[in-house]
């Protein structure tokens, strides 16, 4: 395989600078894709970038993330017409009474609902939008509450899809057998309590909504917005709220319409581990629930369904775009160029911070928060080993590196998700979140330089 040097950074970086630039996610992707090929191939780009595509197409992984996001869309717009997510917030209403209290009971829901990240963002956006509206609390504020409780709650528990994941990845690894811990999931349990930039992305939530750590960057522009023309979205958000007053309009919603369908979805993930068998099963609670009472017709349903869907072709659209810029990233041998990079420098001492950054940055700048701790945990747990640093050290850094490329990469699918189901521009929350990601990695940062040492 050709190495290409420093070129392999690149596109990766053009696709950052352009996103900053623009605030134009799919369109920077596109650019990095191309450019990776451009340098591989030179004018005979065009067919490898094709077949990336189509690869990033063929992948049924890839294809039940698409599929799974085009159901939520329809899911949330059947329990948006049935006013079930107003009768929801009606309930909450009472709890939400300020800008504080709504945010520290979005945080608290976040937590509870811990089994998927995608399930986690969808139900908490669509409970949560109409009351913080409701108190001006900007939707980037909320949205960066609601994806700091996706991926950093489901890596702290082990019983989640990520720590399904994870755990049965390092358990296939030389040498973590052999620490005696017993099962994967035993083991996974012993890194939790190492995994900084998670257990610091959770616990700056609250000091933020107390005011503890300031208001920063965008995100104090959001609530200066707020403050001077009551918006809680800004200008380019706008066409992604233009259902809102369908939404308020007259009728009350009724609790079950919400909690039954949503309570169905918990139930059935944690039952069956499996959120696409999820997802068709409460769409059918919704269809005996709503059409029998006269919520809405069967061909009602059948459209809704549909448009819900398509609502979520913007969001598919960039999500799938991530996935063939992690194939161009992999063709090109980006994660072996950084890896090969910083190997020569390193001691069992320090190679925890740097295992953890040299995968955040991976992942930050794929988007592929699960796809590349995949490729770099075969290289990373046997090269801690070899340097004589501790494992359980080692694989929590892996983990938090991971965690931190999911909630703070402007293209990862947790972070557009977020996005949409916050209906903001996907670059308004990214940004307006971005310092306290950066807060988190210091933390997790010194944590790592301080027990590498240590332990």
């Amino acid at each position: 395989m050709v190495n290409y040097g420093i070129l392999s950074i690149l596109p990766a970086l053009l696709v950052i600078i352009f996103a900053l630039l623009t605030k134009r996610t799919l369109e920077a992707l596109l650019i990095g894709t191309l450019t990776t090929y451009i340098i591989m191939y030179g004018w005979r780009f065009g067919v490898h970038w094709a077949e990336a595509f189509f690869s990033a197409a063929g992948n049924p992984d890839n294809q039940w993330v698409l599929i799974v996001c085009g159901l939520f869309g329809s899911l949330i717009a059947l329990l948006r017409k049935s006013k079930g997510t107003l009768g929801f917030s009606g309930r909450l209403e009472k709890y939400c009474s300020t800008q504080k209290k709504t945010l520290f009971t979005t945080w608290v829901l976040g937590i509870l609902i811990f089994v998927d990240e995608y399930l986690n963002i969808m139900t908490l956006g669509a409970c949560m939008k109409n009351i913080s509206d409701k108190r001006k609390v900007p939707r980037e504020s909320l949205a960066y509450i609601i994806d700091s409780t996706g991926a950093p709650i489901c890596v702290l528990l082990p019983f989640s899809t990520w720590a399904i994941f994870y755990s049965s990845m390092f358990g296939k690894q030389e040498g973590i057998s052999q620490l005696g811990y017993g099962s994967d999931i035993a083991t996974y349990i012993r890194v939790i309590p190492y995994t900084f930039y998670a257990w610091a992305a959770v616990i700056i939530v609250p000091l933020f909504i107390v005011g503890i750590i300031p208001k920063l960057g965008k995100m104090k522009e959001a609530y200066q917005r707020v403050d001077r023309t009551g918006d809680v979205f800004s200008n380019e958000s706008i066409k992604f709220n233009s259902n809102m007053l369908d939404e308020y309009s007259e009728g009350e919603g009724k609790l079950i319409d919400f909690l039954l369908p949503i309570g169905v979805l918990i139930g059935a993930t944690m039952i069956l581990d499996d959120l696409f068998l999820a997802v068709i099963i409460s769409l059918f609670v919704c269809l005996v629930l709503y059409v029998p009472r006269n919520k809405m017709s069967f061909g009602e349903f059948c459209d809704i369904y549909i448009n819900g869907f398509c609502d979520m072709v913007p969001t598919i659209a960039i999500v799938f775009m991530a996935f063939v810029m992690q194939q161009a990233a992999s063709d090109i041998g980006l994660p072996r160029y950084v890896i090969e990079t910083v190997t020569p420098y390193l001691n069992g001492a320090i190679f925890p911070a740097v295992a953890f950054i040299v995968v955040a940055i991976l992942t930050f700048v794929t988007g592929s928060n699960w796809g590349i701790p995949a490729v770099c945990v075969p290289i990373i747990i046997p090269l801690g080993f070899y340097l004589g640093a501790n494992p359980l050290l080692v694989m929590a850094a892996v983990l938090s590196g991971g965690t931190l490329g999911s909630h703070a990469c402007f293209y990862s699918d947790a972070t557009v998700l977020t996005s949409n189901s916050c209906g903001i521009n996907n670059m308004d929350h990214a940004l307006s979140q971005f310092p306290y990601a950066l807060i988190a990695t210091g933390v997790s940062l010194i944590g790592y330089l301080i027990f590498g040492f240590v332990m």
